[in-house]
């Protein structure tokens, strides 16, 4: 079935009144993010069971509004949603009702972890789709006839690999386990916390003393928190060399600061921000926050083998170490012995227990 394009309000609501209101919908979203922290909500696309395709234009007058409570509504299909939850949730202040998302679910249903939407269609259904439009500009109207059959196809296949995956995650024993992710994937898109230590994913602050580490930490927690209140790409404000300059030897004075700065023009406006950063005692919490280490040296062999446990869990549960537990949390656990918050609910049940034996 051909796409509906919709452009009005008018247009929303008669291309979406025939929508089932129990049914599901898939949902999908182009958007543009060069300039900006948050997703800029470019087209939504839709698609009920019955292969009805509706294109929406959210630039258009009043349709973001008008479309808000079609999305807060569904019960959504979508594939890597992680990113599109955030442009909903910006430019609609909504969220789907629920969510099930294939990518997750290709994961549990042993199809491979971050399998791309194309691969995965070719997969189940043995389709094959064009993705010749991936870096379009889509902010520009009018949209080519191009551009709006290919960002239909994100959505027109949708169905068909949910019900596919839904019937692999019950023959595997996995579907309450894919869908507590995906519930936490909504949740965390509804909840956009900030990270209380940036510093412990920056892989060079090991190189760092305690003094340093601070630096970097709250230049680190500056820049998201500035970032996402003006809206702006965290790059343009500090990029990660000077941070990590900036933390290690802070300058001597505003000049030297300055010339560091020399190269973002939004760095140097908040030049005085960042001094204060820079020159602020340590606090209390400061004083013993968890420190970044260098586990590849002197941690290696405790990493590798709390790797070997979730490895031995993973191929008990027959699924990927990565989809059980990333490294970066086993450094995080090794670093300061506190769970780590993404190991939470049914992976703390595998896991907790294996790895604090191994820790001692």
């Amino acid at each position: 079935m051909s796409h509906i394009p919709v452009e009005s309000i008018a247009d929303l609501h008669e291309a979406t009144g025939p929508f089932e209101a129990s049914a599901a919908l898939a949902l999908d979203t182009e958007f543009m993010r060069e300039r900006t922290w948050y997703p800029q909500l470019a087209l939504v696309q839709i698609a009920d069971a019955r292969g009805r395709i509706v294109l929406v234009d959210p630039l258009a007058d009043g349709v973001r509004e008008a479309l808000a409570p079609v999305v807060g509504a569904a019960d959504a299909l979508m594939h890597s949603a992680s990113e599109d939850l955030v442009a909903f949730r910006h430019a609609l202040g909504v969220l789907p009702r629920r969510l099930f998302d294939t990518q997750i679910a290709a994961a549990f249903a042993g199809l491979g972890a971050g399998v791309g939407y194309q691969s995965l269609v070719q997969q189940v259904l043995g389709v094959t789709l064009e993705k010749a439009e991936t870096r379009s500009d889509w902010l520009r109207r009018p949209l080519s006839e191009r551009q709006l059959a290919y960002a239909a196809d994100d959505v027109r296949h949708l169905h068909a690999v949910a019900e596919a995956l839904e019937a692999r995650l019950s023959a595997r024993g996995h579907a309450e386990r894919a869908a507590a992710d995906m519930d936490r994937m909504l949740e965390l898109a509804r909840e956009e916390r900030d990270d209380p230590q940036p510093h412990l994913a920056f892989r060079p602050a090991a190189q760092l003393d305690r003094a340093g580490q601070v630096r970097l930490r709250r230049l680190l927690r500056w820049r998201d928190a500035t970032a996402r209140r003006k809206d702006l790409p965290k790059r343009w404000l500090l990029d990660n060399d000077i941070a990590l300059a900036l933390a290690r030897r802070p300058p001597a004075n505003a000049q030297a600061l300055a010339a560091l700065l020399e190269g973002g023009r939004s760095a140097r406006r908040l030049q005085d921000e960042i001094a204060m950063l820079l020159e602020a005692p340590l606090d209390a919490d400061e004083a013993t926050m968890p420190l970044a280490t260098d586990t590849e040296r002197t941690d290696r062999q405790r990493l590798k083998t709390l790797q070997a446990v979730v490895a031995d869990r993973a191929a008990a549960l027959d699924l990927p170490d990565g989809l059980l537990c990333a490294r970066r949390h086993l450094e995080a656990l090794l670093a300061d012995g506190q769970w780590p918050r993404a190991l939470d609910g049914w992976r703390q049940d595998v896991l907790e227990g294996p790895l604090r034996r191994v820790l001692g």
